[in-house]
């Protein structure tokens, strides 16, 4: 089984090397476009094996070198790093489709720099020492600055995407150096409880801080709806589910395996996750255009994640990766859903859109599924994991944060309500000359510089609509039959923790 712990790091970075060497040719694209999907079907066949392991209590894992851990890089199939390959492989798989129907893999190095941003992800959920989790988390953000790139959307949101991570990976980097100098190692297997030494749980606070800046929590969260909005519609759909996500999952590891059964911070992480909550949702309300709705709702979302992460207790660790999973799925359908807009209107802004529920039926069903998830209406996965979030949040007597996860959801509905009729329901706006400022907002979604965001057409391509449809359904059905990712995510916090699942 070990091999197939390499297998999922290795296969999309050897399969990125493959794909660059095609010529710049239309044909080399339909080549690149089948030849990525086949490799994330293959991880996610490994990790589906591996998973199985895990849940029976033996993670596999492969050591690089056959040196000893502490000394090699320890690459670890437990059940929460394979949970985290198994729903953001899907998540490549769905953005790789989506790009096929925005024409946005046309560009010859898409492909490829996906690929290689998959073995970061891949290889960060699977690491054990926080020295590789850094090297593999920007191994991860090397490509994504490329992809923000090609995006042509004007350099502001992705200059400020670059800046931020630039600047948390050097803390990062310092709090690794800083965790080695405490405790003289960054193997989390070594580091379990050891934040009852002051100096390493300062060290692994400076490490926190870092995650929780690439998570986008309050108050460091604006570089997350700016930068979002200034790559392709496909690319939105790969960042929500790879990059915040993995850094909550970092967190999540580092907090529970260091700070064991310390809870003295707890209280500050719950106050950073309740305000992420609200701050996130409060901007979302305010937004004039489906995506910046959408990505003010990602911060929001990740202060739920947070929620669980800080109750510190097993419940609010298997609430938080229930409510990951579920969420990363129901997202990505709701912004499939915004790149289908944006194709078939050439514009986003709700004072230009209205009607498209009866010229695009099966796309407002994928939105009514998808934003009944994200608000947490029965019998949705969104519900399922509020419930577990509410759940945890009363057996920690934590009442404030348990009011805070309702009020919120009112507001998201709120928000959702406001897409819903801007751009499904009613009338198609009259373009006439007063809407020429929109019109000027909306450059962004054609040509600049020789090259196109993306390119308008008719009607909603089916490569699009057919992601969105089934990330949709796929929320309702983690709802209704949500026992198997329940055990599955409850064992992933048990065995966080340290137990057998």
């Amino acid at each position: 089984m070990s091999a197939l712990v390499v297998a999922v790091v290795t296969l999309p970075l050897v399969a990125a090397g493959v794909l660059l060497l095609l010529p710049r040719t239309p044909g080399a694209t339909a080549v690149r476009r089948w030849a990525a999907l086949a490799v994330v079907v293959a991880v996610l066949a490994a990790t589906a094996a591996l998973l199985r392991t895990a849940l029976q209590g033996a993670p596999a894992e492969a050591a690089a070198g056959g040196w000893p851990a502490g000394v090699s890089i320890v690459l670890r199939a437990d059940v929460l790093a394979c949970l985290g390959v198994l729903v953001t492989g899907v998540l490549v798989a769905a953005s790789l489709v989506v790009a096929a129907g925005t024409l946005e893999d046309r560009e010859p190095l898409f492909a490829p720099l996906v690929l290689v941003m998959s073995a970061g992800v891949f290889g960060a959920l699977l690491t054990t020492d926080l020295f590789n989790l850094f090297v593999f988390v920007e191994v991860m953000l090397i490509p994504s600055y490329v992809l923000v790139a090609l995006g042509r959307r004007g350099p502001g949101g992705g200059r400020l995407y670059v800046t931020v991570n630039l600047l948390a990976s050097t803390v990062f980097l310092a709090g690794v150096g800083l965790v080695y100098g405490a405790a003289g190692t960054v193997s989390l297997d070594q580091l379990r409880g050891a934040a009852g030494d002051p100096a390493v749980a300062t060290a692994a606070g400076v490490v926190l801080v870092a995650l929780a800046v690439k998570s986008a929590a309050v108050p460091l969260h604006s570089w997350l709806p700016a930068s979002y909005g200034a790559v392709g519609p496909a690319v939105v759909v790969l960042f929500s589910g790879l990059l915040t996500k993995v850094g909550v999952l970092a967190l999540l590891r580092v907090w529970a395996v260091v700070f064991e059964g310390d809870t003295r911070l707890a209280w500050v992480l719950l106050l950073v996750a309740v305000a992420t909550m609200v701050v996130g949702v409060l901007s979302a309300v305010g937004e004039g255009s489906v995506r910046a709705v959408l990505t003010n709702h990602m911060v929001s979302q990740i202060g739920y994640l947070l929620v669980g992460v800080g109750l510190a207790t097993v419940a609010g660790y298997a609430a938080a990766v229930f409510f990951l999973l579920q969420y990363a799925v129901v997202k990505a359908a709701l912004l499939a859903v915004s790149a289908a807009v944006e194709v078939r209107d050439g514009t986003g802004r709700l004072s230009r859109l209205g009607g498209l529920g009866r010229r695009e039926p099966l796309l407002a069903l994928a939105f009514a599924l998808a934003a009944l998830g994200l608000v947490g209406v029965p019998p949705t996965s969104g519900f399922v994991a509020k419930l577990q979030l509410a759940s945890a949040a009363a057996q920690a007597a934590s009442w404030w944060v348990l009011v805070a996860v309702v009020a919120v959801s009112l507001v998201t509905l709120v928000s959702m309500l406001k897409l819903w009729n801007g751009v499904f329901a009613g009338a198609p706006p009259r373009h006439d000359q007063e809407d020429q400022e929109d019109q000027d907002d909306d450059e962004g979604l054609r040509d600049q510089g020789g090259g196109v965001a993306v390119v308008v057409q008719q009607r909603v391509p089916v490569a699009v609509l057919a992601p969105a449809l089934a990330l949709a359904a796929g929320g309702l059905v983690l709802g209704v039959w949500a026992e198997p990712l329940l055990s599955a995510s409850t064992a992933a916090a048990v065995q966080l923790v340290g137990g057998a699942p």
